[in-house]
């Protein structure tokens, strides 16, 4: 290669990867003398880094799916807490979530080390997860998942949890709860990994253990007000298929990507996971018009989750048939657990229990009767080394895969459940809004910012949600001035000036902020 203006390149390598030599097992090298990209094919490394960027799409798609399916009072604090799980997560996970998870210096098989701590010797090693990528690359991606992880689980607050409590949860969720199952999981040193779990890319550790955190902080939060639920029904349709698209795009990274490089098991994954989306979405839906002879788009979407929900620890080991299967089935099931929640008396208001813990138990399930070698063998790292479920003749699979559902479900549950009640007790940190802050909605007391500029006019306010103290079907009578949830609003339609320090002289315009100012510039001219 020539000299361009005097720079000579220094690269040691060009074209495909060397083997690695072993010479630093912690780094994969000394990358100030050597060429560590050497180890790797740039196509694979590419298609990772895409791949991690569609996984983050998925935290404002939750966003939206969750505002969506609020209140229109309450929409813009459930963007707020899927986004503060993102900055959340990807503080822990540089500072010791990734090294707990997936340290190879840890051996007991729970959980990792702090060898890797705030990122230290995590550089151009082959990684545990793949030798196709470096690991400063898997520790990116993975990152992503956790924090994809923690926003699903956000989704428990909707309409009367506090926000900051949230933030300190899941903190502490991630360190206790989901560290621990990714370990079990997809750590060559994990307990699950050694005997013989197939989990593609997180039936345990992202679905169950959102599933169930999701279901105990619920628990302890509390039920929204009775009276709240009178009439309620999703404020946005249009957001919650907007969030769920976004999501179905970032999916296909998420499941694709688990296949760790550009291969024909990261193809069949997104194969996989296409076809049991949509026949989930297409079997919620007619259950749905069974019941009211009407199709319905939030049945699409939900049963669509289901599907991607499911195809994520099933999309890199199952046939399409057996997807086509699990979509089915997912879309029956998941329709069906909704319910299970009113059994319960747990108000898990964003269906999170049903849509992802028990989509996720399915789909760890059918990777015991539909996992084939030939489709794992894809990646061309895996072959021979997996040995598939029953369509190779590998019965003992479905009991290893229900010991890790169990222990991954019992783990997630309790472990949420304490740290939850342990918060909720934290002098400063209680979980719930007050009552007066449920009626005006998360969005005010929270926030002090509005999803809609209209919405602080509360046209359903106490007329649809009435304080438990009062009387049902007691008419309220609300003077126009203190429908507002901002003090400047009402001023501004009484005519009075919104400036401070200023007294309660009428301004001779009774009416929204631009008239005042009009009429100001109009007196200074």
């Amino acid at each position: 290669m020539a000299n361009v203006g005097g720079f000579s390149p220094s690269y040691s390598w060009v074209g495909k990867p060397t083997q690695f030599n072993g010479t630093n097992p912690l780094t994969g090298g000394d990358s100030s003398i050597e060429n560590l990209n050497q180890w790797f094919t740039a196509g694979d490394s590419a298609y990772i880094i895409v791949a991690s960027a569609m996984v983050v799409v998925m935290v404002p798609g939750l966003g939206f799916l969750y505002s969506g399916l609020a209140r229109r009072k309450s929409a813009l604090s459930m963007i707020f807490a899927c986004m503060g799980a993102l900055c959340v997560i990807t503080f822990q996970w540089y500072f010791w979530g990734y090294s707990l998870a997936f340290s190879a210096q840890g051996t007991s098989g729970f959980i990792g080390d702090l060898n890797h701590f705030g990122l230290i010797n995590t550089l151009g090693l082959p990684s545990g997860g793949s030798p196709l990528i470096p690991e400063l690359l898997y520790a990116f991606y993975q990152m992503q998942f956790c924090a994809v992880t923690a926003a699903i689980t956000a989704g428990a607050v909707a309409e009367r949890g506090r926000l900051m409590p949230l933030m300190v949860f899941i903190f502490f969720w991630a360190t206790l709860v989901y560290c621990p199952i990714a370990c079990w999981a997809w750590n060559a040193n994990g307990w699950a990994f050694k005997y013989g779990v197939m989990d593609y890319a997180g039936g345990g550790p992202v679905e169950i253990g959102s599933g169930m955190s999701a279901l105990a902080y619920s628990m302890v939060l509390g039920r929204r007000q009775e009276k709240m639920m009178v009439n309620f029904r999703p404020h946005n349709v249009s957001l919650i298929v907007l969030g769920t698209t976004l999501l179905w795009f970032g999916w296909l990274g998420f499941n694709g990507g688990s296949s760790f490089g550009a291969n024909l098991r990261a193809v069949m994954a997104c194969w996989n996971s296409n076809l049991c989306a949509v026949f989930a979405a297409a079997t919620w839906v007619l259950i749905d018009f069974r019941l009211a002879k009407k199709w319905s788009m939030v049945g699409w979407c939900s049963g669509a989750i289901s599907g991607l929900v499911a195809a994520t620890p099933a999309s890199g080991f199952i046939t399409p048939w057996g997807s086509i299967i699990l979509g089915v089935v997912t879309g029956v099931v998941s329709n069906y657990s909704t319910k299970i929640k009113y059994a319960l008396k747990i108000d898990d208001s964003m269906d999170v229990f049903a849509e992802h813990g028990m989509a996720g138990i399915l789909g760890l399930l059918a990777n015991a009767l539909f996992g084939a070698t030939y489709i794992i063998g894809l990646d061309g790292v895996n072959t021979g080394v997996i040995l598939g479920g029953w369509i190779n003749h590998r019965y003992k699979q479905l009991y290893i895969q229900i010991a890790y559902i169990l222990a991954a479900t019992g783990w997630s549950f309790v472990m949420s459940l304490i740290i939850a009640y342990l918060i909720n007790i934290t002098p400063g940190l209680h979980l719930r809004a007050s009552e007066e802050a449920e009626l005006l909605g998360m969005d005010e007391d929270q926030l002090g910012e509005y999803a809609y500029d209209y919405v602080e006019v509360r046209r359903d306010y106490l007329a649809w949600t009435p304080s438990r103290h009062e009387a049902p079907g007691e008419e309220q009578h609300i003077p126009q001035h203190e429908r507002h949830g901002i003090n400047e609003h009402s001023d501004m339609l009484n005519g009075k000036s919104t400036d401070e320090g200023d007294s309660d002289e009428h301004t001779g315009v009774g009416g929204d902020r631009h008239g005042v100012m009009a009429e100001k510039e109009l007196k200074n001219k």
